[in-house]
């Protein structure tokens, strides 16, 4: 079963995040990860959410996981951690 990687994130430091957004497409695709959605224009419907939203499909949770908590992922996370504020959640798709 597919599982998404969903993230809403509000960008505090633009250049800083762009080099960690930049490596993130290339580590997902040896996951067997794809984005689907990856910061693109969006119009606010309700609520007041950030400005850029993330959707990267997985084979499976185990994977969205083992991607996360892999040594790769891991080296660049600190530049997202502190370039933004984000919510990330793994959701299992149907």
């Amino acid at each position: 079963m597919p599982a998404y990687m969903i993230a809403r994130i509000e960008v505090t430091d633009l250049d800083d995040y762009m080099h960690y957004a930049r490596q993130t497409s290339d580590l997902a695709k040896k996951w067997g990860g794809r984005f689907l959605v990856k910061g693109g224009p969006m119009r606010q419907l309700e609520g007041d959410g950030p400005e850029r939203h993330v959707v990267v499909e997985f084979p499976d949770r185990a994977t969205a996981e083992a991607w996360y908590a892999s040594p790769e992922y891991q080296e660049i996370l600190p530049i997202a951690l502190r370039s933004s504020r984000r919510d990330l959640v793994i959701v299992e798709g149907a």
